[in-house]
């Protein structure tokens, strides 16, 4: 059954738009509540990975989220710009499922970690933490330095839910959507939202 509480989703500047993208899908599709706030780099993201502008204007991005999405009117999607800290999700007497940053950029790690909010998608995580709610990242990057590892460490340390963007095989993949699809239905099940059709380990009897 669907909680009537929102998730919110950040979708920070690190590269795998895909990933944010592929989660608004099956979110959407499943009647959940969607709060995405995407940081002022996912902009230049959009542009550089698919030559595509990002609407600023809150309406027109969602209906941007959910053209890319292919849902036009299921669930509830609410956009918020990036520098509104004053935005509902900024507060912790707004109540949320939890929060899902997909994907999560380094720096994003590092901000987090450091208890830094310089905008709306930092602080509505620093929120998270300080309630006590569940918050989900995705870390998009590789190698991993010693300091990016540290910032997970702190991050883990203080309770969150670190999921990289790491796909299994044992499924048989066949296309990229199979591959980002697990990453995400893993991601969602850190916070009991199973709402992706994957094929999930069975055993070998």
């Amino acid at each position: 059954m669907t909680s009537n509480l929102p998730l919110i989703l950040g979708v920070s500047g690190a590269s795998g738009l895909i990933y944010a993208v592929r989660a608004v899908k099956f979110l959407l599709n499943a009647d959940y509540a969607i709060e995405l706030v995407a940081s002022k780099s996912t902009y230049m993201v959009w542009q550089s990975e698919q030559n595509i502008k990002m609407p600023l204007e809150p309406v027109q991005q969602e209906q941007f989220w959910r053209q890319q999405a292919g849902v036009e009117t299921n669930g509830k999607l609410r956009c918020h710009p990036w520098g509104d800290v004053g935005a509902n999700i900024a507060s912790g007497s707004f109540r949320t499922l939890g929060m899902v940053v997909m994907p999560c950029s380094m720096g994003t790690v590092a901000k987090l970690a450091a208890g830094l909010s310089s905008d709306l998608l930092e602080r509505s995580a620093d929120v998270q933490l300080k309630e006590g709610r569940k918050l989900v990242i995705v870390p998009r990057e590789t190698p991993f330095s010693l300091i990016h590892l540290r910032n997970l460490t702190a991050l883990a340390e203080a309770g969150v839910r670190i999921v990289p963007a790491i796909p299994a095989w044992y499924h048989n993949p066949q296309t990229i959507e199979d591959l980002v699809d697990f990453v995400v239905a893993r991601t969602l099940d850190q916070l009991d939202i199973d709402c992706i059709p994957i094929e999930r380990w069975q055993g070998r009897g």
